[in-house]
């Protein structure tokens, strides 16, 4: 029954009048991140039914590298012709516009916001051999007995899990020293390995390590308890909402698409959200499908990287 449903929604959903369309050329999705990772998953997991629902190939194409500038500036410098979209994280519409004096995109005025695809709850992890907290308030009455004297490991400057422990740092008036790595994969080895015992990480990340004993989630950001950790109290829950907010990912599209494809995307997303199996395969990956108009997304990228802009000032980042 859900099946036959979803294909006649398909169905309704492939034909909205007064669009002009280049009805069979592929579409072009520039995910500015590696294969493999959350931002990449979350696009080609969305790419088939995307293409079944606009009866057009959504091809993929990565264009990695500088924290997901490459990717973005390749967007913002194609045709604005309905036929070219990306992927927006938090890194590239929040964190760079607030922490880099240069950037080769701008991310408003560069790009057409077209909808929020999924969120991403963040999670701050102990490595519990090594810090002696059972909890997130017992962590703060530690490192505020303890200034200076706790780090926290990051995957490198300027990422989100900096600007995450900054947030923390700030809202909680405590102290820890930063430890930049070159990627995700030393940072969590590090934190694992009690070289470092804090950690500000997505959630579908350290799952796996806490759920073995091996990391112990002391708060998650996101509006409830989560179900894969309902045990775990959220920042909001603690009195910290400014550290509640989820990562996300969402869709965007050169600046001067027109509004009626971008509309047509969106009403496309928006549809295979709704499919149990698309929403369910998401989940299995910690990412939750969402979905927002295009005037709802420009407000949040707007809202993003002024809240990033006062987390670097507090930090004092600010990088070539």
């Amino acid at each position: 029954m859900q099946r036959r449903h979803f294909l006649s929604t398909l169905a309704a959903a492939s034909f909205v009048p007064g669009i002009s369309f280049a009805q069979g050329k592929p579409i072009r999705l520039v995910v500015p991140f590696p294969p493999g990772g959350a931002t990449d998953i979350t696009a080609r997991v969305l790419s088939e039914p995307l293409a079944k629902i606009l009866q057009q190939p959504v091809v993929i194409d990565n264009r990695a590298g500088a924290g997901g500038s490459i990717g973005m500036a390749e967007l913002a410098r194609a045709a604005p012709d309905g036929l070219s979209f990306g992927v927006a994280t938090l890194s590239t519409h929040g964190v760079n516009p607030a922490v880099y004096q240069k950037l080769p995109y701008d991310p408003i005025k560069g790009f057409a916001a077209v909808t929020e695809l999924v969120k991403a709850p963040g999670v701050i992890v102990i490595n519990p051999a090594v810090l002696p907290v059972g909890s997130f308030a017992e962590l703060v009455k530690y490192l505020k007995a303890n200034p200076g004297k706790v780090s926290y490991a990051s995957p490198g400057n300027g990422t989100i899990g900096h600007m995450w422990g900054e947030l923390f740092k700030s809202s909680t008036g405590t102290s820890m020293v930063h430890i930049p790595y070159r990627g995700a994969g030393p940072a969590i080895n590090d934190v694992l390995a009690g070289q470092v015992p804090v950690y500000f990480d997505q959630v579908a990340s350290s799952l796996p390590h806490v759920k073995a004993g091996k990391l112990k989630a002391l708060a998650v950001s996101w509006s409830g308890r989560l179900d894969v950790l309902p045990e775990v109290p959220t920042y909001g829950e603690l009195g910290y909402a400014a550290s509640n907010d989820p990562s996300w990912f969402g869709m965007i599209a050169p600046a001067g698409t027109p509004a009626e494809l971008v509309l047509r995307m969106q009403q496309a997303v928006a549809t295979a959200l709704k499919d149990p199996a698309v929403r369910e395969r998401l989940a299995l990956q910690g990412l939750y499908a969402s979905g927002t108009t295009p005037a709802e997304f420009t407000k949040q990228i707007a809202s993003e990287i002024e809240k990033m802009k006062k987390v670097a000032a507090f930090a004092r980042i600010r990088l070539d």
